[in-house]
């Protein structure tokens, strides 16, 4: 079920909310007069979101937190609560990214990647369902990735994290209905490659400069997708044509879909520059409260690429439809 109660008069927890997708839908909310309460590892880069936030005609409210820490998550909660007197919606948003060849990315890396996003989507969850019961009811929100339901090279930890978000939130989701929880929605937001900091911070052992694969989508495209599952909730909700092109590409031929975006983007996840060996954001904050990463230049061949995108969306139909004809006949 959807929110309780309007927007204005809603308060919404969100993680990650120094930069990129947690700032931008921390912008949209106040717009509409919501209280937002803001989570992340870098307090400076909170108090300048939520100085905005304000000025846009929300309330908000900074809570320091490392959503690793399950007790730091708790006491987000508890603080958001005490605050504004309830939670009507919580926003598991905060996720770091180790680059590189499985084989080769740290193992401490690897791990801390694993405690950020999923084990933060863990712990929030748990934070946030009481709360939301004690509220009459509520909505999550997962932020997820078109890569929980597809992969592509040098993302490993990345893309595990997001696959296990995936299925959690359907988990959680057949707990609460069948314990007559359902008054508490669970949803997850698989957006397209955004145009945030993100791979400007992420830890790098590729020995190359890291640059978003094209189409590149500006992260108010997820704000307003997570706006409207905040009133209208579903399972899961594509942000950006090319997700929902891809998934539905690996969906009917997953082996060529597989090959194709792994050649896809090992060919454009690299810009032209070599670059040190960097542990990125993994174990330190540096956020700077911006929405964007500064990719303009690449969102240029976002209309070339989702139309290649989508006509290699129909090949690979017409070619799974074909190959199913050919099959039945020799079967007959």
């Amino acid at each position: 079920m959807p929110l309780t109660r309007s927007l204005d008069d809603a308060t919404v927890v969100i993680t990650g909310a120094s930069s990129g997708i947690g700032t931008a839908t921390a912008y949209a909310l106040a717009r509409r007069g919501a209280a937002v309460v803001l989570a992340a590892r870098s307090e400076s880069a909170l108090t300048s979101v939520a100085q905005r936030c304000r000025e846009l005609g929300g309330r908000a409210l900074v809570v320091p937190t490392d959503v690793t820490d399950a007790d730091s998550v708790q006491r987000l909660a508890d603080r958001a609560a005490a605050e504004f007197g309830r939670i009507d919606g919580w926003i598991n948003n905060a996720a770091v990214s180790a680059v590189g060849l499985f084989d080769e990315i740290p193992v401490a890396e690897f791990r801390r990647v694993l405690e950020v996003n999923l084990l933060g989507a863990v712990h929030g969850i748990r934070a946030a369902l009481p709360h939301l019961g004690a509220a009459g009811g509520g909505v999550v929100i997962n932020n997820a990735s078109v890569l929980a339901e597809v992969a592509m090279p040098y993302q490993s930890a990345y893309n595990a994290t997001k696959h296990g978000i995936r299925g959690l939130a359907d988990t959680v989701r057949q707990e609460l209905r069948v314990t007559g929880r359902g008054n508490i929605s669970i949803c997850t937001v698989l957006p397209a490659t955004i145009d945030t900091p993100f791979f400007r911070h992420a830890a790098n052992h590729t020995g190359r400069e890291l640059v978003p694969p094209p189409p590149i989508y500006p992260p108010e495209k997820v704000a307003a997708t997570i706006v409207r599952l905040l009133r209208r909730p579903r399972r899961e909700a594509y942000a950006g044509g090319a997700a929902r092109l891809i998934g539905l590409q690996w969906r009917l031929a997953p082996t060529l879909a597989e090959r194709t975006l792994g050649w896809y983007t090992h060919r454009t996840q690299f810009g032209p520059g070599a670059r040190a060996d960097t542990s990125g954001n993994v174990f330190r904050a540096d956020a700077e409260g911006r929405r964007d990463g500064g990719w303009q230049g690449r969102r240029r061949q976002l209309v070339r690429m989702t139309a290649a995108f989508g006509l290699a969306a129909a090949g690979t139909a017409v070619g799974t439809m074909a190959a199913r004809t050919r099959r039945a006949r020799a079967g007959r």
